[in-house]
């Protein structure tokens, strides 16, 4: 029997949305105050994801205020299919309110916002026979709108708002049989949070909630996913049907620390006596009836596109000016728009970390500007290694307090930098009480960061052409406690992105290299 591995889609990618056309699954997430926005993957079987794009990938689709604090922007996007047209419905909480999107393909171009007079965030979408558009937003209110104008038609209506737990939030209307079933999240994101659902025969109510709710929480258990909620429901073309849902993977000593931020799980569905029963979300699972693998993807981007790989953020925007492909071929060139990554407005190129224990690298041409990696959750949390003025430096932010912990003198020229992250030797995701550790295990944070670099020396005086080469000599910087970059002490609904920095002139990557590695 087939089995796969949760999360589905790793890293800082909350709150899933999905949508089935044929045996296609297309699925959104949460971006905050990411840009692009709102990433867009495909798969064929529900546990092989590939992202195609980002559906808000133009300023004119999506514009985030040079103040927009950590963890605003973009918030809980829905995706949908109807009558031939894809559709994504988000809210913008950083200015902008609700609005929606439409394509007639899923990598598109997808169309000018159509904002919509809502007040809520999350907003769901579903249609009925009539072909009237319903939208549902936190609370729980529900609406018919126009979503060719955003015209609200009727409503809002108060409809269901949960089991009485805080934040009812994440509505999503499905029509399944003779049944309109409403599944909510509710609990809030964090240990409290739970999946619950009610069920009516129109979608205008009454709802009649389910005598199991909530159908799915981890709450007060010692599972090693942690936080589940937020979930979507989709049926797959053999009539099984599963749900996508965020969660998170804590380590380290009590309260546990989760570092990659809420991550994408898949789960089998079951409907007994009409309502859905879904077991605990394991590591491990049996997998869908269909199996797609996807090539793995490449470790290395040596920057020879025309375009930047849709994996690739920047925080609230990119500006023209601010990054080129072309200046250097087959290099990417930053240059400085701010003097500090402690403030909104400086030039960063990442990703998301997507895997527990990870290695990465970049090849960088300093010239005379100040540049490097850094490993960020915003601006108040982040590790940075950089070059600059001939020496490589590793400076921490944690909240308040910015200190310099290592310094080093390096030749001219280019030079690799790589960031680590290890999580062994530390203490079981299991491990979670206010008790003491057992023997041998000591208490600590969810991972090490390790910060090295790598330069290039000649070796003089030797005859042959062999020994004139150049070797690589390894330069380990700073080894740091990961847990001053994890949601516990950062807070916020984000996780870790490591990207590519310049904070003074320009500077040039030859290549920036991710490798997931077992702990």
């Amino acid at each position: 029997m087939r089995t796969y591995d949760n999360p589905v889609i790793g890293g800082f990618h909350p709150d899933p949305s999905v949508c089935r056309v044929g045996e296609d699954y297309y699925l959104v997430c949460s971006s905050f105050e990411c840009y692009p926005g709102v990433p867009l993957f495909h798969s064929r079987d529900l546990v092989h994801w590939r992202q195609i794009g980002n559906v808000l990938d133009r300023p004119g689709q999506l514009t985030l205020p040079a103040d927009t604090v950590a963890s605003a922007g973009i918030y809980a996007p829905t995706i949908r299919h109807h009558d031939g047209r894809f559709y994504m419905i988000t809210t913008s909480v950083a200015g902008g309110g609700t609005f929606l999107v439409s394509s007639e393909r899923p990598e598109g171009p997808w169309s000018d916002p159509v904002r919509i007079d809502l007040e809520g965030i999350d907003p769901d979408l579903a249609w009925d026979e009539d072909g009237s558009c319903w939208c549902a937003v936190s609370g729980v209110r529900l609406a018919r709108i126009d979503p060719a104008t955003g015209q609200v038609l009727e409503g809002p209506l108060p409809v269901w708002s949960g089991t009485g737990l805080q934040h009812p939030e994440a509505p999503h209307l499905h029509r399944i049989g003779d049944w309109w079933y409403l599944m909510l999240a509710e609990g809030g994101t964090a240990h409290g949070h739970a999946v619950s659902i009610a069920r009516a025969r129109s979608p205008r109510g009454p709802y009649e909630p389910a005598p199991a709710n909530p159908v799915l929480s981890h709450r007060s258990t010692g599972l090693p996913v942690q936080c589940t909620g937020h979930a979507d429901l989709v049926q797959a073309p053999d009539g099984t049907w599963w749900m996508l849902l965020l969660g998170t993977r804590p380590r380290g000593f009590f309260p546990g620390f989760h570092v990659l931020g809420r991550e994408t799980f898949l789960t089998p569905v079951e409907w007994v006596d009409g309502w859905p029963r879904v077991g605990p979300v394991r590591e491990r699972h049996p997998a869908p009836a269909a199996w797609h693998p996807l090539p793995r993807p490449p470790e290395r981007d040596d920057f020879d596109a025309d375009r930047l790989a849709p994996y690739w953020i920047s925080p609230r925007s990119r500006p023209e000016g601010s990054w080129s492909l072309t200046e250097r071929p087959g290099r990417l060139t930053l240059h400085a728009t701010g003097d500090s990554l402690d403030r909104p407005g400086h030039t960063f190129v990442g990703r998301r970390q997507q895997h527990p224990d990870c290695r990465v690298a970049a090849r960088l041409e300093p010239g005379a500007g100040r540049a490097g990696l850094s490993v960020r959750i915003d601006e108040a949390h982040h590790y940075d290694l950089e070059i600059g003025g001939g020496e490589a430096s590793v400076h921490v932010r944690i909240g308040p307090v910015r200190q310099c912990v290592a310094r080093r003198q390096l030749p001219s020229g280019p030079v690799t930098l790589v960031v680590e992250t290890r999580t062994t030797s530390l203490v079981p995701p299991s491990v979670t009480s206010s008790r003491e550790p057992g023997p041998g295990v000591r208490p600590g944070g969810p991972d090490t960061v390790v910060l090295s670099v790598e330069g290039h020396e000649s070796v003089e005086g030797q005859a042959s052409a062999e020994a004139r080469a150049s070797v690589e000599a390894r330069e380990p910087l700073a080894e740091l406690d990961g847990r001053y970059l994890s949601t516990q002490v950062a807070g916020g609904f984000t996780g870790r992105v490591i990207g590519m920095y310049v904070t003074k002139g320009s500077a040039s990557f030859d290549w920036f290299s991710y490798t997931a590695s077992d702990s």
